[in-house]
């Protein structure tokens, strides 16, 4: 065993203390997942009698699954949206020689700068216009593709060699095939990583979901979860407990996905 010096402990020590700030809203939300009603308002993080009957009743009682089947679905079209388009516009605009090629980047790029509340008004006349209100398609469409996914995308084929996209060709292959067969499966754990991104975003989205839907059937768990909350009382249990449940997806996804993130990584480290 190597002898820890004060420089390691001192590292151990702040690295500690950070993941236990960090952890700290996630055991709060846990905790209070299990608590009565009356024991929400009481100076305790753990419950005294620990109980499911909030998840028994946020499942039975309430339109949660409905609420989860949505944000499931927008999440999951988005990501798969998001990994085909972005991956094709960073392919293109890394290895194809076209005039407009850096004025098109830059003006993708662009869009990164412009925050979110400044496009609401856009996606809401354009979604309107369209017929989109109140429709699963109208929650979709603002994160069906991004800027920093083509961003992303664009740095990773730019590491692909060309040599071998040309000898893709002289066996005969399409463009398309190429991209598809031959530069997408050596890009993974860029897939990976924008995966993970992509349905984070889309899963925890709250303005645009609540702006375009009225009907509580298309309510996301968001969007959901924040009509628990009235004027005169906060089922404050419900949300936690809703919560908790909405956090096993996210986990999930990354728990799937963060192998191809490290192999990428270490990949990336042998090649330097």
């Amino acid at each position: 065993m190597k002898p820890l010096r004060p420089g390691r402990i001192v590292a151990f020590t702040l690295l500690l203390m950070g993941g236990i700030v960090m952890i700290m809203p996630l055991l709060f939300m846990l905790a209070t997942s299990l608590k009565t009603s009356s024991e929400v308002y009481e100076l305790h993080l753990l419950p005294r009698e620990p109980t499911l009957d909030n998840y028994l009743e946020i499942l039975t009682r309430s339109p949660f699954g409905r609420w989860f089947l949505v944000s499931f679905s927008v999440a999951s079209l988005t990501t798969a949206s998001v990994l085909f388009f972005d991956s094709l516009i960073g392919y293109t605009l890394a290895k194809f020689r076209f005039r407009g090629r850096t004025f098109v980047f830059i003006a993708i790029m662009s869009t990164l700068m412009i925050p979110t509340e400044m496009l609401v008004i856009p996606w809401y006349v354009m979604a309107k216009s369209l017929g989109w209100l109140d429709t699963l398609w109208g929650v979709m469409f603002p994160g069906m593709m991004s800027g920093f996914g083509v961003f992303l995308m664009r740095q990773f084929f730019l590491g692909v060699p060309d040599e071998l996209l040309d000898a893709a060709r002289m066996d005969g292959l399409n463009e398309f095939q190429i991209f598809w067969q031959v530069a997408l499966p050596l890009v993974t754990p860029a897939l990976s990583a924008l995966a993970i991104f992509a349905f984070l975003g889309n899963w925890t989205a709250f303005l645009w979901p609540l702006i375009v839907t009225s009907s509580p059937s298309l309510y996301t768990v968001p969007v959901g979860l924040a009509s628990l909350s009235g004027e005169f009382q906060t089922d404050w249990e419900m949300i936690m407990t809703g919560s908790s449940i909405a956090t096993i997806p996210t986990l999930l996804v990354f728990i799937l996905l963060q192998r191809n993130i490290i192999s990428g990584i270490m990949l990336t480290g042998l090649k330097g």
